[in-house]
């Protein structure tokens, strides 16, 4: 007699791999922070081009700067798009942080280096025509998104965020300074427009973005100031950030000049006229105390390394901000003929390369071991929990 013999069980499906590309795996955790790579690195050229000296090679050297900038925007315009494509539960959560958020700043700011750099050195390799067009598209482009930030970035910090003034950083300058980057590089299209109305309308726009930013930044700054009077140093990751606040004031001194540039001829007088007289009354002053604040900064980050501070992107914050003071300190240097700009507009240049050249190679080291894109290490874990019983 036969035994009959049981089937074999049927072999469960395996589980279908969730597909996910290996380049939208390795972007799920960058920010919008690294567009501060971007602006680093077109303020090193930009801030090049201002220099009171005209040495061989020197031009060709800082329009290949800009067109590695040029190169970074497009890379990481690709790469945020796919952060937002397979990521987007990140993405939203950097919106919800009070420690990103604001550095949605920081893409307007990227958009609006490269296209002045395209003005102002990359029209030696792509001709006056294109340059012109490339430095308007990412200027509308940059404004946008810009303004938008100043309006979105507080609302969600009001609403949404819950922070407190112990919380107060310099990061929290970003949103606000960008309008100011826009008031300082539109000046600078303004001869590209038609004369009469369009002229006037562009740079009376900057003006008001230089007033909206301004104000802005005096609101926000005391909470920044405060807190380090009352609240003691930053975290030692933080403390780089302290560099920012040189932002709006360098890049208003700047916008100042820009607006004494374009404006005869474009406004009626006297107010051609006052524009000169602003850039100078304003600029000394404000240019004062960019330097009061860059040598407390100072301090501050060299306390910091000797306590142990190590590199992270943070440390983006010593270029473009440093950036603004240089293309500052060049134009008090052109409005007032005095020797002792044209020495501090070189000495912050050189602070600058130095840093840009410190925060590069960092970098670039930490993305090649793969240490800088890998996100945050998960926590330790904690003690069990335990019970006991109460009598």
């Amino acid at each position: 007699m036969a035994t009959a013999t049981r089937p074999p069980p049927p072999v469960p499906p395996l589980p279908r791999a969730v597909a996910r590309p290996p380049r939208a795996a390795a972007v799920r955790h960058l920010g919008p922070n690294w567009y501060a790579c971007v602006m680093g690195t077109a303020i090193v050229a930009g801030a090049g081009a201002v220099l009171p000296v005209r040495a061989p090679g020197l031009r060709p050297a800082l329009t290949g700067v800009w067109a590695l900038s040029l190169v970074l925007l497009l890379v990481l315009l690709a790469a945020r798009a796919l952060h937002w494509a397979h990521h987007r539960d990140r993405a939203r959560a950097h919106l919800l942080d009070p420690a990103m958020a604001p550095f949605y700043g920081c893409l307007s700011m990227a958009l609006l280096a490269v296209g002045g750099g395209a003005l102002s050195l990359g029209r030696d390799w792509t001709g006056l025509r294109a340059a012109v067009v490339l430095d308007a598209v990412l200027f509308t482009a940059g404004t946008a998104v810009g303004l938008a930030a100043a309006v979105a970035v507080p609302y969600l910090m009001t609403v949404r965020h819950r922070v407190t003034a112990e919380q107060a950083t310099p990061v929290w300058l970003l949103p606000l300074v960008a309008p100011m980057v826009s008031a300082a590089l539109g000046p600078h299209l303004v001869p590209y427009l038609p004369a009469g109305q369009p002229r006037a309308t562009l740079l009376l726009a900057c003006f008001a973005m230089f007033g909206l930013s301004l104000m802005a930044t005096l609101v926000t700054l005391p909470l920044v100031f405060g807190r380090l009077m009352t609240g003691g140093p930053l975290p030692l990751a933080l403390t780089p950030t302290l560099f920012l606040v040189l932002g709006p004031l360098g890049q208003s001194t700047t916008a100042a000049g820009a607006f004494a540039d374009v404006a005869p001829g474009v406004v009626p007088a006297p107010y051609d006229a006052g524009f000169g007289v602003l850039a100078v009354l304003y600029g000394v002053p404000v240019m004062g105390f960019a330097l009061l604040w860059l040598c407390l900064a100072a301090a501050h980050v060299v306390r910091a390394r000797r306590r142990g501070m190590r590199f992270a992107m943070t440390w983006w914050s010593f270029t473009f901000p440093v950036g603004t003071c240089v293309t500052g300190a060049g134009t008090l240097a052109a409005r007032t003929g005095l020797l002792a700009y044209d020495v501090l507009t070189f000495a912050l240049y050189a602070l600058l390369a130095g840093a840009w050249a410190t925060a590069a190679w960092h970098t670039a080291r930490g993305l090649f071991s793969g240490a800088l894109p890998a996100g945050p290490a998960p926590a330790l874990p904690g003690p069990r929990p335990a019970t006991a019983r109460t009598r």
